[in-house]
């Protein structure tokens, strides 16, 4: 019964998503009210649905019936109750179900916003979304049914990968699912403004928030994912150009080039034709990582098993991509726009210099990313590309880009004087050159780790003057003190200085990433209790080992006490390995002991059974802690951008 209300629930709210979707278009051409209105009250009953159905699907997980295939493949009767509930996303059909609950959630919140401030895109944007919409209920209704049942009835099921079974389970997914939804709704606007022919400045405006909302989730979940996987995976790191990584990452790209390139069009009146490229591009590239990872042409922690839709996805994906080409070419001459660079040294000039930089990048992980699967396919030879090439070709293009984020936002519009730019980067060049002295006195070598460095020093400069100018000016103007200023510089312009808060984030997280990138110590041995091992300035000693029973595995945990050189006792650490039923290999639980200087972390990698020895793998990660203290800036940033000030309209 659990399963038949489920896909009868799927079935009926693909009926009335198609209604709404023809209902938007039809009712707006001939100018039926009614029709429009029943096409938003379509958008509530599929939303009712789609969340039943959603509900009935964590009721089975949670009640352990394994009746339904799905819950059997991702849910055991001792599971603890949290992953039960993160195994709605843990496979194939769930992730689907969670994807498009998230997609009729959005296309609500667009209906409640378009009823009281209607706009003439808005109907068309909407039959966009809930044709996106179709297509997943579509794929849940006819070919991944996530309430199939099978028989005979398994006593237990099988469980979650015991990779996923983490509390991070349960907030990184779905921050990344927020941001691949959320780039639907200015992807939907788009293509609106392409077929009403309004295609001035009116779309970017009214999806303005909406993407940074769906920029910050996407980097939310970029963060949290590496963060994730520096503490749960056990290999010392958190971020390894696994291909899924980089299908999230992408779109991020050019998600970033995107916020950027708009406030050239809102300011000029220029690169209408490239925005309308990008957002396109972004959402593309959205439905290829979901392609990616949901057609089984990849092994990976983060892809799901084969399954029936990858041809699909495929053919959604060139939906995607050429519908809009089509429009673009429809649309040539109406976006022909006589405006062109004044000056190389201009604003608009470093922004487009900004855009290449972070298009180029993204094609270099594209690259990268889909060879080895050409190269399968074209000669049946499995080739890897892996971290030294993505490192060798996009360290220089990031470090272009952080040259740019220094340049930038401090170079006039249209034209800027070389006697004011050099008045400009006076304090910026020499915070540089402040820190490439020092930087050289400490004994740091070669070009890349000093510009890692050295950079975002040029870029932290040219943020605070920028702040401290503005708060200056409002002191001098307003009479007003150094809290009430920042604050009403904030407010005056939110936009503006939230992108420089996440400039600053930036910054941190780039001084994180060199340090632990260059100067990461590894050691390895194996310890008899009693016995140490050296590591930079620690010393590590093997105490001895400990068993426990957990819900789902058993776990071999070792302890080992941390010391300093002077002998000081700093920390007890205790990495270990889980074992569950019908895997052969143990999984590992890092142990670490954090700090904004370095990290030491610790990997049980082997033990004698009898407890008599311990292979304990060692590492200092120098600066690690800046790149999550980074992150949580650049968050901050996002939020500064998204809050509408006093003197600010909300789009």
């Amino acid at each position: 019964m659990t399963a038949a209300l489920g896909h009868f629930t799927l079935i009926v709210a693909l009926l009335v998503t198609c209604y709404g979707a023809a209902a938007f278009v039809v009712g707006t051409r001939r100018r039926l009210p009614p029709l429009v209105a029943s096409a938003e009250r379509s958008v509530l009953v599929s939303f009712g649905l789609v969340t039943l159905a959603l509900l009935v699907m964590e009721y089975a997980l949670v009640t352990s019936d394994f009746s339904i295939r799905y819950v059997a493949g991702v849910s055991t009767r001792a599971s603890p109750v949290r992953y039960k509930i993160a195994g709605l996303w843990g496979n194939l059909e769930g992730s689907i179900l969670l994807w498009e609950w998230l997609q009729v959630f959005f296309i609500g919140l667009a209906v409640w916003r378009f009823r009281r401030r209607p706009h003439p895109l808005a109907p068309y944007a909407l039959a966009v979304l809930l044709t996106i919409s179709a297509f997943f209920l579509f794929l849940l209704a006819v070919l991944a049914n996530p309430f199939q049942q099978h028989a005979p009835v398994p006593p237990d099921g099988r469980g979650l990968n015991p990779l996923l079974e983490v509390t991070d389970m349960l907030v990184h997914p779905l921050l990344l699912y927020h941001g691949y939804v959320g780039f639907s709704v200015p992807f939907a606007f788009a293509i609106a403004a392409l077929l009403t022919g309004r295609l001035e400045n009116d779309w970017l405006t009214l999806t303005r928030r909406w993407t940074v909302l769906a920029w910050l989730f996407l980097t939310a979940g970029i963060l949290y994912g590496g963060w994730w996987s520096y503490r749960t995976l056990g290999w010392g790191g958190y971020w390894a150009w696994d291909p899924v990584e980089n299908a999230s990452f992408m779109p991020w790209l050019t998600g970033t080039a995107f916020l950027h390139s708009v406030m050239i069009q809102e300011k000029r009146g220029m690169l209408k034709v490239w925005n309308l490229v990008l957002i396109t591009l972004t959402f593309a590239l959205v439905i290829f990582g979901t392609f990616l990872t949901r057609s089984g042409i990849l092994a990976s922690v983060h892809a799901f098993a084969e399954g029936p839709v990858g041809i699909y996805f495929l053919g959604f994906l060139g939906a995607v991509i050429l519908a809009p080409l089509g429009l673009l070419l429809w649309r040539a001459e109406s976006l022909k726009v006589p405006g062109e660079l004044d000056s190389l040294v201009s604003r608009e000039s470093a922004f487009l210099l900004n855009n290449l930089l972070l298009v180029a990048f993204c094609f270099t992980v594209f690259l990268g990313t889909i060879f080895p699967l050409l190269a399968e396919a074209a000669r049946g030879v499995k080739v890897s590309v892996g971290a030294p090439f993505f490192d060798a070709v996009n360290a220089p293009l990031g470090l272009a880009l952080l040259f740019l984020m220094g340049v930038g936002p401090v170079i006039p519009w249209r034209r800027a004087s070389w006697a004011s730019l050099r008045r400009t980067l006076l304090t910026p060049v020499a915070a540089a050159v402040a820190a490439t002295a020092l930087l050289t006195a400490l004994g740091v070598r070669g070009i890349l780790p000093l510009l890692g460095f050295v950079l975002p020093a040029f870029v932290a400069a040219t943020v605070l003057q920028e702040f401290s100018r503005g708060v200056r000016a409002r002191r001098r103007l307003q009479g007003e003190g150094w809290g009430a200023a920042f604050r009403g510089l904030l407010n005056r312009n939110r936009r503006r200085y939230g992108g420089l808060i996440v400039h600053l984030g930036v910054v941190l997280a780039t001084i994180g990433i060199a340090g632990s990138s260059t100067y990461r110590l590894e050691r390895e041995a194996a310890l008899a209790p009693g016995e140490s091992l050296q590591v930079g300035r620690y010393t590590v000693r093997f105490e001895g080992l400990q068993g426990a029973e957990a819900p789902t595995h058993f776990r071999i945990s070792g302890t080992f006490t941390v010391s300093t050189d002077g002998g000081l006792r700093t920390a007890v650490l205790r990495p270990a390995q889980r074992f569950y039923e019908g895997y052969d290999s143990p999984f590992a639980t890092v142990d670490a002991r954090y700090g904004l200087r370095e990290d030491l972390y610790l990997i049980l990698a082997a033990f004698a059974r009898d407890g008599s020895q311990a292979t304990v793998k060692a590492l200092v990660n120098p600066l690690i802690s800046w790149i999550w203290l980074g992150g949580m800036v650049i968050l901050a940033g996002a939020l500064t951008a998204l809050w509408p000030g006093r003197q600010e309209g909300a789009p």
